[in-house]
């Protein structure tokens, strides 16, 4: 009888070294092939299919009631680039060790996804200081960019890294729009009344003509449109597929650079244009993050720059590079501190979840606490064995 604790210990050791193999297999990321993608069952994954319906059932009940025609115009006001005549009802994904637990909706439907795309510009941007394109984010961007959007004392002073928190308080107009959004006519509900402009890297404003200005600067130093360097970089390589696309406004934000005519892509559909793109493709990129930058064994993405990106920054509310956070749980009181997202207006949502190794894309979400509940029941669905996260 002495021995008897020591054997059940020995025994229970025995069996945890038995299972690992199993377990470390079971809790291997899948990386979905392009045109095809492995579902698994809530059981398989640690979670439970019950409470993942739940979760399922609530965003079907609590989808977005944007309309491009009745809000888009009130809301931001005159359009610069195109929108789609309609969009799809709510539709997403949720994903687990790479596999798709639940879906719902058309999910290949390709529609804006508003600011979301300021995580994919975020993203495109880690690909010039990997190459070297740009050597530091703390660099004045008027060292690599020369095209007198820089010129004045005030905005030789903006770093790269001043413009990926929104901290830039960069003066000037572009595409017809001021940095000031001041004008009913051309901001909407979003116009702005006149406020003092801060020293570069000392004020966080959401601003999306500073965001369409660090968009064309990134464009002049790839000596491309971004859109093509995405693709080739980051959206091939995971096999999204060739549906989506990345807009600026047309003729109004094509400049010439190396002898070519190139558009430039605006960092939301605020005024029209935008990313358009699936929830497939969508969850990809989102698995690409979720696995800090790493696809399948090859490093698309800096592991540093996510890590980076996904530190919050000195003035802003819980943000990043361009993306937004949740280290004082405020954004979502229901997720991990970890947890962060790229965040659209009408509800666009791609929410990582590091902690239980989870992806969640909702296309058109509702307002209010939609997320918020939405992610409470995924993460109660979590349970079992595999629950942990890697």
């Amino acid at each position: 009888m002495k021995n008897g604790p020591n054997r059940r210990r020995l025994l229970a050791l025995a069996l945890a070294a038995a299972l690992a193999p199993a377990l470390a297999a079971q809790t291997k990321t899948y990386f979905p092939a392009r045109g095809s993608w492995q579902h698994k069952s809530p059981a398989e994954v640690g979670m439970d299919a019950a409470k993942l319906q739940e979760a399922v059932e609530w965003a079907e009940a609590h989808g977005s009631t944007w309309d491009f025609e009745r809000d888009q115009v009130r809301v931001f006001g005159t359009t610069l680039g195109s929108l789609p005549a309609h969009r799809a009802p709510t539709n997403g994904i949720i994903l687990r060790h790479g596999y798709i637990v639940a879906e719902f909706g058309d999910t290949k439907a390709n529609d804006p996804v508003y600011s979301a795309a300021k995580s994919f510009l975020s993203t495109t941007a880690s690909l010039a200081f990997a190459k070297g394109s740009i050597q530091d984010v703390n660099d004045p961007v008027v060292k690599y960019v020369h095209d007198g959007g820089y010129d004045s004392p005030h905005n030789a002073r903006i770093t790269w890294k001043n413009h990926l928190q929104q901290e830039s308080e960069w003066e000037g107009e572009l595409w017809g729009k001021n940095a000031n959004f001041l004008g009913a006519e051309a901001f909407g509900r979003g116009e702005m009344k006149p406020r003092e402009i801060h020293d570069p890297g000392t004020y966080y404003e959401y601003n999306d003509v500073r965001i369409n200005r660090l968009a064309l600067s990134l464009a002049r130093v790839f000596g491309a449109g971004l859109p093509e360097v995405l693709k080739t970089n980051i959206m091939d390589p995971i096999g999204a597929s060739n549906e989506w696309l990345w807009h600026g406004y047309g003729a109004k934000s094509t400049v010439e650079i190396k002898g070519k005519a190139v558009e430039s892509v605006s960092g939301g559909t605020r005024w029209g244009g935008g990313l358009w793109i699936n929830s497939d493709d969508l969850a990809r990129f989102g698995l690409l993050i979720l696995n800090k930058g790493n696809w399948e064994g090859k490093q698309l993405v800096s592991e540093q720059w996510i890590k980076d990106a996904t530190t919050p920054s000195e003035h802003g509310p819980d943000y990043g590079y361009l993306w937004w956070l949740n280290t004082k749980q405020k954004q979502w009181p229901s997720g991990p501190k970890t947890s962060f997202a790229a965040i659209g207006n009408g509800g666009n949502i791609v929410w990582i979840d590091p902690d239980h190794d989870i992806v969640l894309v909702w296309h058109w979400a509702g307002a209010g606490k939609a997320v918020d509940g939405m992610i409470a029941r995924i993460v109660a669905s979590v349970s079992g064995p595999d629950s942990g996260g890697r």
